[in-house]
C-alpha cells in the first residue's frame, strides 16, 4: 500500500503538479500508522497570532515562525500521552529541526515553569522550546478540544492538517511523511 501511495505522489510531481500543493499530498498520501487519522484541510487556514510566552517571559507568536515548516504541538504536564510524546517529538526536532523546519511545543493550561524544567531534565528533552500558554488562549483561538493537539503548519503561516493524540512524531513512517511535506 505504502508502494501505490509513494508511485501515486510521484507520478503527480512527474505530470507537473504543483509542487507545494504536491508536499502537502505527501501527508495525505503518507499519513500511515499511528498518524493514519491525519486530519488534512481542504484549503490551508489561517493561524492566530495569540502570544504565548516563553520561559523568560517574553511574548512569543506564530508569526515568529513564518518561512518554516512547523509543527506546533500543545501539551500539559498532567496529560499522560503529552508526557509519553514528547521525547519523540524532540527526537523529530533533533533529526529534521532546522532553518526550514521546527517543532514548537506549547504548555497550555497550569504547567509550573520549574515542573517544566524538571520535566524537560528528567526526559532529557534539549531540542524543544519551553512555550507557555497559562490561560490556553491560543490552543481555544486555534480550535483546539483536547491535548495532545498537533498542528501542522506551512512556511507562508496557514495551517494544513492537525492531529489529535499522540503519536511517534520520529518513526520511520512519521519521517518520511513529513520530509514529503517538506519537499
Amino acid at each position: 500500500m505504502r508502494f501505490l501511495k509513494l508511485l501515486v505522489l510521484y507520478a503527480g510531481l512527474a505530470s507537473g503538479a504543483n509542487p507545494a500543493v504536491a508536499g502537502t499530498d505527501a501527508l495525505f498520501t503518507m499519513a500511515e500508522g499511528d498518524l493514519a487519522s491525519l486530519q488534512l484541510h481542504g484549503e490551508p487556514r489561517a493561524v492566530p497570532t495569540t502570544p504565548v510566552t516563553d520561559a523568560n517571559g517574553k511574548a512569543v507568536d506564530l508569526s515568529d515562525y513564518h518561512g518554516k515548516y512547523v509543527l506546533l504541538n500543545f501539551w500539559a504536564l498532567w496529560c499522560a500521552p503529552c508526557v509519553k510524546e514528547m521525547p519523540a517529538l524532540d527526537r523529530l526536532d533533533a533529526e529534521l529541526g532546522g532553518a526550514d523546519f521546527e517543532v514548537v511545543t506549547v504548555a497550555t493550561g497550569r504547567n509550573a515553569r520549574p515542573a517544566v524544567d524538571k520535566f524537560y531534565t528528567e526526559k532529557n528533552i534539549n531540542n524543544l522550546p519551553k512555550l507557555f500558554d497559562p490561560k490556553m488562549k491560543l490552543m481555544r483561538d486555534i480550535g483546539g478540544a483536547g491535548l495532545p493537539l498537533t498542528v501542522l503548519i506551512g512556511p507562508d503561516g496557514r495551517e494544513v492538517a492537525r492531529f489529535s493524540g499522540d503519536a511517534e512524531w520520529d518513526s520511520p513512517a512519521a519521517l518520511a511523511m513529513l520530509r514529503g511535506w517538506m519537499s
